[in-house]
């Protein structure tokens, strides 16, 4: 079984740019190959790791629901050729895009024979990581489920913090199989005080530490710079992989 890491978190809090970070790390570190999946329906992780994408799962089930199967092929190999087309590969990571929610009607075989190949192909690589989308409809919906490490980005929001104890409370209800569930806090600001960590520690979620705000991570996003090219003594990637040290 691989091991796998889904991140979660309210929008802003800079989720996608932790998830870069933290496959920067494992390359360093020589956990590979990844299978990264961009699950967040503004999809934008192939930005931070300097890929394109060609083509996403959401189209392929679009395309199956509406009945845009060639003549002659059955479903199933369909939906195995287009999963094998979506696949973006790279050096030391491949990366997969779920894409645009369902529209309207049954996606029901779309669905079922997507998650099928889905168990498959995640079966070839000992690492995962997920990124996503903001809020908790992800785990309302099941679509994060046995993973070894739920990682809830915060940033130093009231709002932001609260987001990260439901995400951990509604976890534990729905009983998902999350193995270990933790917090980061990520662009804290100079201000943020140990009174801060002191309020946060015990919530809910292991709460694992703090990702200084730092303008090299703003600059990089702002340029269209793929930030996994941060360089390593960056004070944020520095903090980011003592973090990462205690998951992976």
């Amino acid at each position: 079984m691989p091991f796998s890491i889904a991140l979660a978190g309210k929008g802003g809090t800079g989720k996608t740019t932790v998830a870069g970070l933290l496959i920067k790390y494992m390359i360093m570190k020589g956990k590979m190959p990844i299978l990264a999946v961009d699950a967040d329906s503004n999809s934008n992780l192939n930005e931070v790791l300097g890929v394109k994408v060609s083509d996403t799962l959401g189209n392929a089930r679009e395309d199956m629901k509406k009945g845009n199967v060639p003549e002659g092929m059955t479903k199933d190999v369909f939906i195995s050729m287009r999963l094998e087309e979506a696949i973006i590969e790279s050096n030391n990571f491949d990366l997969i895009v779920m894409g645009q929610p369902e529209g309207s009607g049954c996606y029901c075989a779309a669905n079922s024979l997507l998650a099928g190949f889905l168990e498959r192909l995640t079966g070839n690589y000992p690492y995962i990581v997920m990124d996503n989308e903001a809020g908790m409809e992800h785990i309302s919906r099941l679509t994060t489920r046995n993973v070894d490490v739920l990682l809830i980005v915060t940033d130093t929001s009231r709002r932001g913090i609260q987001a990260a104890e439901r995400i951990h409370h509604l976890a534990l209800e729905l009983k998902i199989g999350v193995s270990r569930s933790c917090m980061i806090v990520n662009q804290a600001k100079n201000g943020f005080t140990e009174a801060d960590l002191s309020l946060i520690a015990g919530k809910g979620p292991e709460f694992l530490g703090t990702i200084p705000e730092d303008n090299a991570v703003y600059e990089y996003d702002f340029k269209g710079r793929p930030t996994i090219e941060i360089p390593a003594d960056n004070k944020a990637v520095k903090a980011a992989f003592e973090i990462f040290e205690k998951i992976v």
